[in-house]
């Protein structure tokens, strides 16, 4: 990390503290919105979660994470990612600060990613 990055990086995440969402926020529906972050950025790009809070409407999370590449100065996004009535973890709806992502994207993201090891290795955060 370039000189100056980590406190840009301890600076977003404190920005991101500032607004807070009150709730409670699922562990399970929050493991599946961030196996869904890397689909969100380039390849090759870090991801760090900075927030993990309720989302804006009844079952979603928002996840704000920084995206840093090639080194340089970590880029503030954020994901919603809403989840239907048919169980817990069903991801109905994944937007982030760049928009909706679409039916058919969504649809292969759900049935052929979210639950494969590469997304398990690939969650931010996961050891």
């Amino acid at each position: 990390m370039r000189p100056g990055a980590r406190a840009r990086l301890a600076a977003l995440a404190a920005l991101a503290g500032l607004g807070a969402c009150s709730g409670s926020v699922d562990a399970e529906q929050a493991r599946t919105c961030r196996r869904a972050l890397p689909t969100l950025v380039p390849e090759g790009a870090r991801i760090t979660v900075l927030r993990t809070a309720a989302g804006p409407r009844d079952r979603s999370i928002r996840i704000d994470f920084a995206q840093e590449r090639d080194g340089r100065t970590p880029l503030p996004r954020y994901a919603v990612c809403e989840f239907s009535g048919l169980s817990r973890t069903d991801l109905s709806g994944l937007t982030s600060d760049r928009g909706a992502v679409g039916g058919a994207a969504l649809y292969l993201l759900k049935h052929y990613y979210l639950d494969t090891p590469d997304a398990a290795q690939a969650e931010p955060g996961a050891g």
